[in-house]
């Protein structure tokens, strides 16, 4: 590289030298030159001189930058073959897996149709042999049918009872069940009778009770009519006096207050609509005087 600037002086195309020269050619081996100072540092004298000085660096960086190119693309180029060997790996380990999933399935498959096979022909040799032997395929169904039924089980449960209870123990055991029934039936009618009286004396107090409810209506009736009458006697007295001279009425009404007969007689008509009431709630008749 010491080369250069004189090669620069005769020919004015270094570009060309550099490229067309083998000796000239970079070698990744070798160490890296050490760069030249910026062009400030030159005295500069010309300018011609100064493009001199400065085009072997540029032909230098451009050398270094063709380099890390080529690298750049070697590395590029290795990573791809790397995942394209890794995905075809893959996607042989992949259909491998697939192969032996489906191979693992066909045995699944075949086994189960060899116990199916299996279960099928027990079937049907016991089906032959419970045609051989109809009697024992007869008495295995008529236990089976006595142990799963109700009926047949009890039956069979109070037969084999009485082989081993005596006739004694039984009537014994009737004889409780035949007490513990009176008792329950003896109870019962204690209870009705009880209920029985409970009724009657109800009646007879609802009997009583209306006669009481009777006896208070005629009462409230004598009241209407008293009180109709005081009513109609304070509007007679009212009109004499209406028809007296005012020293003898005013007299008179010093003695009698009309207002408060006439307040005592609106309390008692309310009083008797509340028991009138009353009284028709209970379904008892009232009659109605106008």
């Amino acid at each position: 590289m010491r080369m250069a600037p004189e090669t620069v002086k005769h020919n004015h195309h270094p570009m060309a030298t550099v490229s067309e020269s083998p000796e000239d050619s970079p070698n990744p081996n070798s160490p890296a030159p050490t760069p030249l100072p910026p062009p400030s540092d030159y005295p500069s004298k010309s300018e011609s001189k100064v493009l001199e000085q400065a085009t072997p660096w540029i032909d230098y960086a451009v050398e270094q930058a063709l380099l890390y190119q080529k690298i750049i693309e070697q590395n590029i180029n290795a990573t791809i073959e790397a995942s394209r060997s890794r995905l075809s790996e893959f996607g042989s380990t992949s259909a491998a897996h697939f192969n032996q999933t489906i191979d693992s399935l066909e045995d699944v498959k075949s086994q189960l149709a060899v116990y199916e096979n299996m279960m099928f022909g027990k079937v049907k040799e016991g089906i032959k042999i419970a045609a051989s032997h109809p009697m024992i395929t007869g008495g295995i169904a008529v236990g089976l049918g006595v142990l799963v039924l109700k009926r047949p089980r009890r039956f069979l449960y109070y037969n084999t009872l009485r082989l081993f209870v005596s006739e004694e123990s039984w009537l014994s055991k009737a004889d409780i069940r035949v007490k513990e029934l009176r008792q329950s039936i003896d109870r019962l009618k204690t209870e009705s009778v009880k209920l029985e009286r409970s009724a009657s004396v109800a009646e007879e107090d609802l009997i009583r009770g209306r006669k009481k409810l009777r006896h208070a209506g005629k009462q409230i009736q004598s009241v209407i009519h008293s009180a109709y009458k005081i009513e109609r006697q304070a509007a007679g007295l009212k009109d004499i006096l209406g028809e007296l001279p005012s020293r003898e009425a005013s007299r008179f009404r010093s003695q009698v207050s009309f207002l408060n007969i006439s307040m005592q007689a609106l309390c008692l008509k309310i009083y008797i609509a509340s028991a009138i009431m009353k009284l028709q709630c209970s379904f008892i008749p009232i009659p109605v005087i106008a």
